[in-house]
């Protein structure tokens, strides 16, 4: 029966490495957005000259949103692994020493204030171009969904943030 009971335990702690499936998809598809990024950028280039300080203003927070998703992926691809698969060799590499500080709380939280600040610049383009989200009827139904589901994901980190702050005061 032990026998049994340790081929089980052994066979759930192997089924962990399904996981890095998940990452290096993660992985190829922060290559592609690297890919879709660099055609935004040369498209952005290509009429800086013609932009209004407006449209070069939303542009740039286009880039920027994508660099914060892009920073997404790279956190949840290294600090899951590095959590739920396996560690990685510290001793020949020292470009991961925050990798130790991230546990599942923290990672949590990270993922929970990036989505905030990718929230935060997509409602500032939509603010920056209002006349477009303005309906027949004056309504900005979409304007008003957009800043609901904002401050939904503010309070949302909060809220991960304060039970994070708990659990650090529960530990012994």
């Amino acid at each position: 029966m032990k026998s049994m009971e340790l081929l089980i335990e052994r066979l759930i702690l192997a089924s962990r490495w399904i996981l890095v499936v998940f990452y290096v998809g993660l992985g190829a598809a922060l290559a592609v957005y690297a890919f879709s990024f660099v055609l935004k950028f040369l498209e952005i280039a290509a009429k800086v000259m013609v932009l209004s300080e407006n449209d070069m203003i939303l542009a740039m927070l286009s880039l920027i949103d994508a660099a914060l998703v892009a920073s997404l992926l790279v956190m949840v691809m290294i600090s899951s692994y590095e959590n739920f698969v396996g560690r990685f060799d510290e001793s020949k590499t020292t470009e991961l020493s925050w990798l130790g500080k991230m546990d599942s709380g923290s990672l949590k939280i990270k993922v929970a204030s990036s989505i905030v600040a990718i929230s935060s610049i997509h409602l500032l383009q939509v603010f920056l171009n209002i006349n477009q989200y303005i309906g027949p009827d004056g309504y900005m139904s979409k304007v008003m969904w957009l800043t609901i589901l904002h401050v939904t994901f503010i309070l949302s980190a909060v809220m991960l943030g304060y039970l994070e702050k708990i659990m650090a005061n529960l530990k012994p």
